[in-house]
């Protein structure tokens, strides 16, 4: 088949450009994830290249799993291989190959966040420390600036059998406690399994020269936000053939407060450089609205969005006198489009921070729209999703933390003190808590618990001996039955959770059948399953979808509303406050973000009233000011007052973190910009010094020279939003 015949001019070049150092700047909507699929099936299918040879790295699990299923539309049946995967995902591949190399097994243990404040409640409890959940962060926050900042050769020091601190715990902080502990129980953080592979990749030449060798191509998706330590793992592995393709959009960079590095992708010098800024998703009018906001930006790589399609209405500016008024707007403007045949599952609603939805949820309510927030706990870290894989987790490496959780889950009258015991008994012995219990069972035969105990130490080596048999399904279904689980969720009503251990039974089965050719190991299957993400499970139903803006990052959908338009609350003062004119471009980049999820509906909506988190009036954003009032239908009476007070509130927050003379700040202080600034010979009015003449203008406007007399003692040099023309 012609694979490469439905491709525009833009794509096709990038498609075909296989060799060296490509740099694709892929505007939103414009077909990145076409590009990368279709140049992954040009080299297999037109050059020939091994898929086992290419490496294509996404950043979620569910850009992975469309990847693959686009790739393998377009090659033969089998030609799609394990390495499209995420960055993670793949480096877990590296570690299962070579971490026997640093004394760990093959099948260590991933922590996710659960385990992790676990783990800091136990340390935090044996320093004699607070265990509140204010406590467990700021462990966590600590472990994981020691590990980035005070002790990056963390690994060689703590956590490998060699190292000089990793057995002797004495006199360990309660951050070196933590790390111990991960370090005897062989599991790794979320981070730990990129840095534990830039170690293997940095101590083993022999590790590094095999990846490097086998991987003659690697693609890699959205690098705006890759960290630098991502940046080194794909620099590292395209080390001999040089070809590396990373695909992204720097004014779609909204994680860099997180440590993603976009400046990189911006300074990194390609051999080829392909810009992409046709647009497949938004109408003219939209896509224009989000030239208009994101060129205010200077750290970016030139492009203006464009598109065929056809031309419908403008983006739409909403003003309402209080939040409730808002809500009212945005659920009625819902209503009237869904009586017009808009189903309510075209509709989302996005929002600077979550504490924005409560108005829209109440009059949802109140109006009997269906809706979701998305956000709220995620699939896997449901608590009877967690015992159902902590269960798994026990059967299959046997660890601690897995062996707490699920003792007494459901009850066996397995209380504190015993816990304590065993913990003694593992320690003084070396063993984990699993066969402490079962070598020391005879301390509990004259208690109630004995007899469940027994129960329990048999049903986990039976489904050890199922391993060598039977299917991961087979397994669980097996474990949810003999402890009752499945039965306690039925009698007692919990309908949601008997559906949701359905559903990761139904996942399982899927996974099976996908994975029936390959390796299907219980150990490989859980560090797969860890890795999981929000965004690969949501209810895709027929409701209105409400979410934060970083949760809609590449997402797409009919209509958007982007409420709590409100300078100080997006942009976020506190953001700018910290991080400054990075600050101000990354909120710039969110808003450019929530405009491109609309596909042929904008509604931009702010409402008067006091912000309780900033603790000010509420004034519109300076993004509104910032898109040309022709590309705008405006509704809501806005008085010149409530435009003077918006730039004056942004114009003093620029002044208190020092952007008042920036370029990319000045637009801030303007108002809507065709509405007419202040020059010379304009009649003004002051609400103390009266009328007079405006003699001088800054360039960027913001101030003025008037003159209110007949001579210069009635001179004044003023703030121009303070000012009403006449």
């Amino acid at each position: 088949m012609d694979i490469l015949s439905n491709l525009n001019e833009r794509q096709l070049e990038a498609v075909l450009a296989t060799e060296g150092r490509v740099r694709v700047v892929a505007g939103a909507g414009s077909g990145k994830t076409r590009v990368l699929a279709h140049r992954f099936a040009h080299l297999v299918n037109n050059l020939g290249i091994d898929p086992a040879n290419i490496l294509c790295m996404t950043f979620t699990n569910k850009a992975a799993a469309e990847m693959r299923g686009r790739i393998s539309r377009l090659v033969a049946a089998g030609d799609a291989n394990d390495f499209v995967c995420t960055i993670h995902g793949f480096c877990v591949k590296v570690l299962r190959r070579d971490i026997h190399r640093l004394g760990f097994p093959k099948t260590f243990t991933i922590l996710d966040e659960d385990d992790n404040e676990t783990i800091a409640k136990q340390v935090l409890a044996a320093h004699g420390m607070d265990r509140s959940k204010k406590t467990v962060n700021k462990l966590l926050g600590r472990v994981a600036e020691f590990k980035d900042r005070e002790c990056p050769d963390y690994i060689s020091i703590y956590m490998l059998q060699d190292s000089p601190k990793f057995r002797d715990d004495r006199g360990f902080s309660d951050v070196e406690s933590f790390i111990h502990y991960q370090a005897m129980n062989y599991a790794l953080e979320f981070d730990d399994i990129i840095n534990f592979t830039l170690f293997l990749l940095g101590k083993f030449p022999e590790v590094r020269e095999y990846w490097q060798e086998k991987l003659n191509y690697i693609m890699v998706d959205e690098v705006q936000d890759c960290n630098a330590d991502d940046w080194k793992i794909m620099t590292i592995l395209a080390g001999r053939y040089g070809n590396l393709f990373v695909v992204g959009d720097p004014d779609q960079a909204i994680y860099e407060w997180r440590g993603a590095r976009p400046a990189m992708f911006v300074d990194w010098t390609p051999g080829t450089d392909i810009v992409l800024a046709r647009n497949y998703r938004s109408t003219p009018e939209i896509l224009d609205v989000a030239n208009s906001i994101i060129s205010n930006n200077v750290r970016r790589i030139p492009k203006d969005l464009f598109t065929d399609a056809a031309h419908l209405d403008k983006a739409t500016h909403f003003h309402a006198k209080n939040d409730a008024a808002e809500a009212r707007w945005i659920v009625q403007r819902m209503a009237r489009m869904h009586g017009h045949g808009t189903p309510y599952s075209d509709f989302a609603v996005l929002f600077r921070a979550s504490y924005m939805s409560r108005a829209i949820e109440q009059e949802l309510i109140r109006k009997k729209i269906p809706y979701a927030i998305w956000g709220t706990v995620r699939f896997f870290e449901r608590r009877e999703i967690k015992d159902a894989l902590a269960y798994l987790r026990l059967v299959a490496i046997g660890d601690n933390l897995s062996f707490a959780r699920v003792i007494n889950t459901p009850s066996r009258h397995f209380g504190d003190v015993s816990m304590q015991r065993v913990r003694e008994i593992s320690r003084s012995e070396g063993i984990p808590y699993y066969e402490a219990l079962k070598a020391n069972l005879d301390l509990w035969r004259k208690t109630k618990a004995y007899p469940q105990l027994c129960a329990f130490i048999w049903l986990i080596d039976k489904c050890r001996d199922m391993q060598h048999t039977s299917g991961i399904s087979e397994i669980l279904n097996f474990i949810l039955k003999d402890t009752g689980l499945t039965e306690s969720y039925r009698d007692d009503q919990k309908e949601e959770r008997l559906e949701n251990v359905e559903e990761l039974l139904h996942s399982i089965r899927a996974y099976e059948h996908s994975h029936r050719h390959g390796d299907l190991s219980l150990a490989t299957y859980l560090q797969e399953i860890s890795l999981m993400t929000n965004a690969d499970y949501k209810d895709d139903s027929s409701m209105v979808k409400l979410m934060t803006i970083h949760q809609a990052k590449g997402l797409e959908f009919p209509v958007v509303f982007v409420c709590g338009l409100s300078e100080g609350a997006f942009p976020s003062h506190r953001t700018l406050r910290e991080r400054r004119l990075a600050g101000l471009e990354e909120e710039r980049r969110l808003m450019y973000v929530a405009v491109t999820r609309a596909e042929r509906g904008l509604f931009l909506t702010e409402a008067e009233g006091y912000n309780i988190q900033t603790r000010a009036d509420k004034f519109p954003s300076r993004f509104l000011a910032e898109i040309k009032e022709h590309l705008l239908v405006r509704e809501g009476k806005i008085d010149d007052s409530i435009w003077a007070g918006a730039r004056q509130l942004a114009g003093s927050i620029n002044a208190e973190i020092g952007l008042g003379a920036d370029r990319a700040s000045a637009s801030a202080a303007e108002g809507p910009q065709d509405c007419d600034r202040l020059k010379v010979g304009d009649r003004v009015r002051h609400k103390f010094f009266g009328e007079g003449t405006v003699l001088t203008v800054t360039a960027d406007g913001s101030r003025v020279k008037v003159r209110f007399g007949t001579d210069e003692k009635s001179e004044r040099h003023l703030l121009a939003s303070l000012l009403e023309k006449i």
